[in-house]
């Protein structure tokens, strides 16, 4: 694992879209200074190279001068004064004669004011020179050399020559005093740089802090106080940074007023239909009580008596449906939970014993601890929970189909309660949507014979597993569901009793 997030941390710094915006700035600040840096040193190194140059000609005609020998040399003789014994000759300095392709009179001054010779190396490098042409360099085997050649008025040539070994060392130390100067100075600009982009981008990281924070807020239904806000300091329209600030302020006050606005309307329904289930209670049970006195004083065919019986049917149908519409009201609306100690153990005894009447096609199992579950619950609360879970079972599967029940504890310290069948399945496209309020999806657990077995006769309203869901959450726990063709799977999480 820790490979892969290194070899992934390695490809996302291949690839320059991917860096934090910081890094970008920081690398192409270093970049431009890099290449200032690279030009200034390119220029300066060739203004110091020709202005060596100039100053080594100017010397390399001077030393040509006090060189030359003013008059003819004496009768008898080639040989007048020696070059090297002219006044004012610094060290290094090279001259020699040349008449008739022959040298003579050659050699370097040394430190000590001898004479060294030339190396026929040297030699054949002199008689190669151009007469009276632009000064040269050359390397002999006393060093690098700048040379002259010029013809006397008496028909030989002399050649003067200054070493460059002064020139070039003040070259490199020029070169070396900028790379150092350099470094030392992108070094400097680079902390002082990293610094400075890190405190500007700081509002941008605050602005995105406040992004996460509100994504990070439950949205998706109660009453949502979104107060969270990016700062006045990072929220002023007159800077760039301060205009995204400000326009995040609008989107958040937009966003909370159309929050608020869904909290007064969802208010609204949720007390209209706690409203109008209340209201129809007192309807229905009349309905219900005629049929039922109807039925015991009247005489009625049997179409009639048919007939009743459907009126009667329907009217309990419809009276549980405005329970549960006025449960899950009075769920949505917070109300108190009456909380005691709870044996879920015991619940799922008399739960599965209650099924096993009413289905006794089904195979009805218990999966049960030695120990009591108790956890802190309403008891009327969770035992509905249990009887929706339970006849779920019952009404989506044939006869035939296997129920597993069972209780246990988890590693996390809490309840757990299953309700396990080897029916059809739920489809997964279905899943998802399984806990939302009026769901059905009663085709998906038909049996084979392509019946829904006592679905069909009980129906179902869509509201049995939405209460289950408000109730576990309304206790602090919650619950998942499993499907897959031929094993579906209820599991409940519930906080254990606890004595304090």
């Amino acid at each position: 694992m820790a490979l892969q997030q290194a070899a992934s941390q390695r490809r996302s710094w291949l690839k320059p879209n991917t860096w934090h915006l910081r890094t970008r700035l920081i690398l192409l600040a270093m970049t431009l200074l890099i290449a200032i840096c690279g030009a200034v040193g390119v220029v300066s190194y060739a203004s110091m190279d020709a202005f060596l140059t100039r100053q080594l000609d100017d010397q390399l005609s001077q030393a040509a001068e006090r060189s030359n020998d003013p008059g003819r040399p004496p009768m008898g003789g080639f040989k007048g004064r020696d070059p090297l014994d002219a006044r004012g000759q610094s060290v290094g300095t090279l001259n020699a004669r040349i008449l008739n392709g022959q040298v003579n009179s050659a050699g370097f001054l040394a430190s000590d004011t001898t004479r060294s010779p030339l190396s026929a190396e040297d030699k054949q490098a002199l008689l190669a020179l151009a007469t009276d042409a632009q000064p040269v360099d050359r390397t002999l085997s006393n060093g690098d050399y700048r040379l002259t050649a010029a013809k006397t008025d008496f028909g030989d040539v002399l050649v003067t020559g200054l070493p460059l070994a002064g020139k070039e060392s003040t070259l490199t130390s020029l070169v070396w005093t900028f790379v150092f100067v350099s470094l030392g100075g992108l070094l400097l600009i680079g902390l002082a740089g990293t610094v400075l982009i890190r405190r500007t981008m700081k509002p941008l990281e605050q602005l995105s802090e406040v992004a996460t924070r509100v994504s990070q807020l439950p949205l998706d239904a109660g009453e949502v106080a979104l107060a969270v806000r990016v700062p006045p300091s990072n929220s002023n329209p007159g800077t760039e940074v301060g205009s995204v600030g400000h326009a995040l302020n609008l989107m958040l006050d937009n966003v909370a007023n159309a929050l608020q606005a869904r909290q007064k309307s969802e208010t609204k329904v949720r007390q209209f239909v706690a409203d109008a289930s209340h209201e129809l209670r007192t309807p229905l049970t009349a309905i219900r009580g005629y049929t039922e006195l109807m039925r015991m004083t009247e005489n009625f065919t049997p179409d009639g008596e048919k007939s009743l019986a459907r009126v009667q049917s329907q009217s309990e149908r419809m009276t549980a449906l405005v329970e549960d519409l006025l449960l899950l009201a009075r769920l949505d609306e917070g109300q108190p939970l009456k909380l005691s100690g709870v044996d879920l153990t015991q619940l799922v005894i008399e739960g599965v014993s209650d099924e096993k009447v009413m289905a006794p096609g089904h195979n009805w199992r218990l999966e049960l601890p030695e120990e009591p579950v108790v956890v802190n619950g309403d008891a009327s609360q969770l035992r509905q929970v249990l009887m929706n879970l339970l006849s779920n079972a019952r009404k989506h599967t044939p006869a035939g189909t296997t129920v597993v029940t069972g209780v246990c504890t988890s590693s996390e310290g809490a309840a757990v309660v299953t309700v396990t069948d080897d029916g059809g399945g739920i489809p997964a496209e279905f899943v998802d949507h399984v806990f939302s309020r009026f769901a059905r999806a009663d085709a998906a657990r038909k049996g084979a014979s392509g019946q829904s077995g006592a679905a069909v006769a009980e129906g179902t309203s869509g509201l049995g597993l939405s209460i289950v869901e408000s109730i576990v959450e309304a206790h602090g726990g919650r619950v998942t569901v499993t499907s897959q063709p031929g094993r579906t799977q209820f599991a409940l999480q519930l906080p254990l009793h606890s004595l304090s």
